[in-house]
């Protein structure tokens, strides 16, 4: 999902991209160059494998966070409210971090404290069976799983939630499962929703069974059930537009109040049954979100750690000019991670024609000053390609060599340039109106013009930016855009980012890139039913993507948080970048 539309926006709560996110001061390469400080940046990455789990993985009760004890309130402090409750409706990291709480799927991630990921079943017995190659999907639904009204969770219900999701006020959750039980992207004339009594034929209950036969083979479908947009909606309760205001719960805590803009507190659901819950622990007694506070606001009121704030958690990133101070007095309360997010500057394929041009760009760059100007090794890992660690099947590659020399190379690009006959090739960098871009792109001008390129530097208005970068025909030849996966493989990466049929406006083909092979590879993993040699292509992919020198690979990018003194366990959701509210527990 781009991080713009989706995921980094949302969990960052900033308007603008890679400048002016999680800038920190560096801790590490401190004068952010060189080849010790690429490598030492490159040693920190981690990877977080992600395993299918069996019948016995996917039982209640989730494994006992260490010193945890059940009580208390947690109290969290944002700007913006939740957009959406209605599971169909949700999407952003924003509203999911709040949703797996209230909304349980037929799979889900149970994370392990070393951050290593599971892919289990949540309300199914365990993560489907799949047969016809992966187009047909069967799921059983556990016993005792129950609504916050006492009602069991039924497959009736299961169904209604995603052919609810074709109904035309359902316009911002994912769009993945309608596309592939209808054959159709415009999935929609296929079949309108089921508020007139029709049921999908490609959906089919029996007992507790239901099963889903898909127009093409999904070797990885029971990783996409796991996405809130697919969890279900009861039958008898659902009030179509209205149920975003008060939504049902099936999970650990349901909403007692919320006042748009305001607040939202949520409570035990009683009737939830922990022995069904593999993934949830939900230590406190109730969660009481305040909206209005600004960013910085809520930081200092972290900082002071005084009264309630000291059970107090931000889902915003902490900013720049209280980095150093939280690192300094409250260091046991900061926690920074590797995100599910990759930052790269994509070259416009159609307007760079030439393999050699596009190469000189990426020896030019100047990564490491860029990433220093941010901030330091606080915002993320020097990147070599577009695949994230935490997505399944991750393999280290440096193609271009960008962690030995991250400061660039402009000696050896303009040594490519003269080869090719290119020197003073006009490159036009557009960059996004902010506080911090207008800096990166006089660095970045610098450096490419040291390489023997013409540069010509345009901006744009960050509220417009994914549209005029989306055009096929914008009139950019570089400029910054980010991924992060919509579940841990690497359909979701490749996908959308390089299959050539992406090439449209509005499409996230940002490179426009138009690689026979690449699609074929694309198409090949797509198909393969066996995820260990799925994930082995996939990785593969990230290096062929790579070498077709369409993106410059930057940064890994890295979250940091802070929270009261008296929470334990704040830990970050790998797939939401930003913390477990099921993990957390409130100290004695």
């Amino acid at each position: 999902m781009s991080f713009s539309r989706r995921n980094f926006l949302i969990a960052t709560g900033v308007a603008a991209a890679a400048g002016s996110v999680l800038t920190a001061c560096s801790s590490g390469d401190s004068n952010g160059s060189g080849s010790g400080g690429g490598k030492q940046a490159a040693a920190k990455a981690h990877t977080t494998e992600v395993k299918i789990g069996t019948e016995a993985d996917s039982t209640g009760p989730a494994p006992e966070v260490s010193g945890a004890k059940k009580g208390g309130t947690v109290y969290l402090l944002n700007d913006d409210d939740v957009s959406h409750l209605d599971p169909q409706r949700i999407y952003y990291a924003w509203n999911s971090l709040a949703s797996i709480v209230l909304n349980r799927a037929l799979t889900g991630y149970k994370v392990g404290d070393d951050g290593s990921m599971t892919l289990v079943g949540d309300l199914a017995t365990d993560t489907g069976k799949m047969t016809d190659g992966g187009k047909t999907w069967s799921f059983t639904l556990k016993d005792g799983v129950k609504w916050e009204d006492g009602t069991d969770v039924t497959v009736d219900d299961v169904r209604h939630g995603i052919e609810r999701a074709f109904a035309s006020f359902i316009t911002e959750g994912a769009m993945y499962v309608q596309q592939w039980l209808t054959g159709s992207a415009e999935y929609r004339k296929s079949y309108p929703g089921p508020y007139k009594h029709k049921h999908l034929k490609s959906i089919v209950t029996s007992g507790k069974t239901i099963t889903f036969h898909l127009s093409e083979a999904r070797p990885d479908f029971n990783y996409v059930v796991a996405m809130n947009s697919y969890a279900p909606t009861p039958v008898k309760k659902d009030t179509k537009e209205d149920y975003d205001k008060k939504p049902v719960s099936n999970g650990p805590y349901r909403v007692k109040s919320h006042v748009t803009d305001k607040s939202m507190v949520l409570v035990r659901n009683e009737h939830w049954d922990p022995a069904t819950d593999p993934i949830r622990n939900a230590y406190p007694d109730e969660f009481d979100f305040t909206f209005g506070v600004e960013q910085l606001t809520a930081i200092d009121r972290l900082l002071a750690d005084s009264g309630k704030d000291q059970y107090a958690v931000s889902w915003r990133t902490i900013p720049q000019e209280r980095i150093t101070k939280a690192q300094t007095e409250a260091k046991d309360r900061v926690f920074m991670e590797l995100g599910s997010g990759v930052s790269v500057y994509w070259i416009n394929t159609t307007r760079v024609a030439d393999a050699s041009v596009r190469e000189a760009l990426i020896k030019a760059w100047p990564t490491a000053q860029l990433r220093q100007l941010q901030g330091g090794s606080a915002k993320g890992d020097f990147a070599t390609g577009i695949m994230s660690p935490l997505v399944a099947g991750y393999e280290s590659q440096d193609v271009w060599g960008k962690l030995k020399k991250p400061a660039g190379d402009p000696a050896a690009a303009k040594k490519i340039l003269e080869k090719a006959g290119k020197t003073g090739y006009k490159i036009v960098y557009a960059y996004q109106q902010d506080d911090v871009q207008p800096k990166l792109a006089v660095v970045i001008e610098n450096a490419l013009k040291a390489a023997g390129f013409d540069v010509v530097t345009k901006s744009i208005d960050s509220t417009t930016w994914y549209d005029q970068i989306g055009k096929v025909d914008n009139s950019y030849d570089v400029y910054w855009g980010g991924w992060s996966s919509d579940w841990p493989t690497g359909y979701s990466v490749f996908q959308p980012l390089f299959d050539s049929k992406g090439i449209t406006d509005g499409g996230s083909n940002y490179a426009h890139l138009k690689d026979p092979a690449v699609d074929a590879a694309i198409k090949a993993a797509t198909a393969e039913t066996d995820q260990t040699k799925a994930n082995k292509m996939w990785a593969a992919l990230d290096k062929q993507v790579t070498q077709t020198a369409s993106f410059i690979p930057d940064l890994y990018m890295r979250r940091i948080y802070l929270h009261g003194s008296k929470l334990g366990n704040v830990k970050m959701d790998p797939q939401f970048d930003g913390c477990m509210l099921y993990k957390l527990y409130v100290k004695a």
